[in-house]
């Protein structure tokens, strides 16, 4: 099992988690049963993904304190203190538990509201409500500003990161500032499956093309969440200490760079 990372606030968050996104919610409670019993410890979920009350049910019927759950503020409406709160309150009411980590799910950077829903979640930290704040989608200027404007840095920064989008530069970035970086989409979407370089890989080191992606990931020194609605795919995600990427593999998968995204830019989405 991938080790944890140790926070910038001195909790630990498990490198490698499942994530909820279009998980059909009638397919939620079986897939977090599946998921928790191939061994993962976050379970990462959002307002947004709309299954969190089968989030919450599942929840009730695993060692819930075993495991890491998150949320996020999707902020499409508003913006305001009150609606980061209500949206809080829903979340929480919705899981029916403690939500271990609350993330701001886009910047919006055109609302120029983002460092206000920082504060807000300063707010719920300082009051006990959430232990780890953290932010998603947020490029190095958004998350400069956050630092600059009210003195806290996000412990986690999730982001789309995958072979063809590695995202250097700005987990270079985190690195200096002691933030996690936290990969969504970290198998491209599927469509990084396809690739035949990563595919031979796989064939020679006798795992598969997801295994070979999730452990570069790892070998990067990045958190992740990779998805899968199939028990053995969540298995299989989760068994990567049994072998190593080589310098000459990982040199290869550099090569796969294209900068090209399977979802929006942080500027774009408002």
């Amino acid at each position: 099992m991938p080790a944890d990372f140790t926070l910038n606030d001195a909790t630990t968050l498990p490198a490698l988690g499942f994530g909820l996104y279009k998980v059909p919610a009638e397919l939620t409670e079986q897939v977090i049963a599946d998921g928790v019993a191939a061994g993962y410890r976050l379970v990462d979920g959002a307002e947004f993904y709309g299954n969190e009350e089968e989030v919450g049910r599942a929840l009730k019927h695993v060692d819930r304190d075993a495991l890491r759950v998150t949320s996020k503020f999707w902020g499409e409406e508003s913006q305001s203190r009150d609606a980061v709160l209500r949206s809080f309150d829903a979340s929480e009411k919705a899981l029916d538990t403690h939500i271990d980590i609350y993330m701001i799910h886009w910047p919006r950077p055109a609302r120029n509201q983002y460092v206000d829903v920082w504060r807000t979640l300063i707010e719920l930290r300082d009051a006990g409500r959430v232990t780890t704040i953290g932010v998603s989608n947020f490029t190095e200027a958004h998350v400069q500003r956050l630092i600059d404007e009210t003195g806290v840095t996000p412990a986690v920064n999730q982001v789309e990161s995958h072979p063809w989008l590695p995202q250097h530069d700005l987990r270079a970035f985190h690195a200096a500032h002691g933030i996690v970086t936290q990969a969504w989409s970290p198998l491209g979407r599927g469509r990084v499956l396809q690739d035949p370089t990563l595919a031979a890989i796989a064939e020679r080191l006798d795992v598969t093309v997801a295994q070979v992606i999730i452990r570069w990931h790892l070998q990067l020194g990045s958190a992740l969440i990779p998805k899968s609605t199939h028990p053995e795919r969540l298995r299989q995600n989760n068994d990567v200490d049994g072998f190593e990427l080589s310098e000459e593999d990982m040199s290869t998968i550099a090569r796969l760079e294209t900068g090209q995204r399977t979802g929006t830019h942080p500027d774009d989405r408002q």
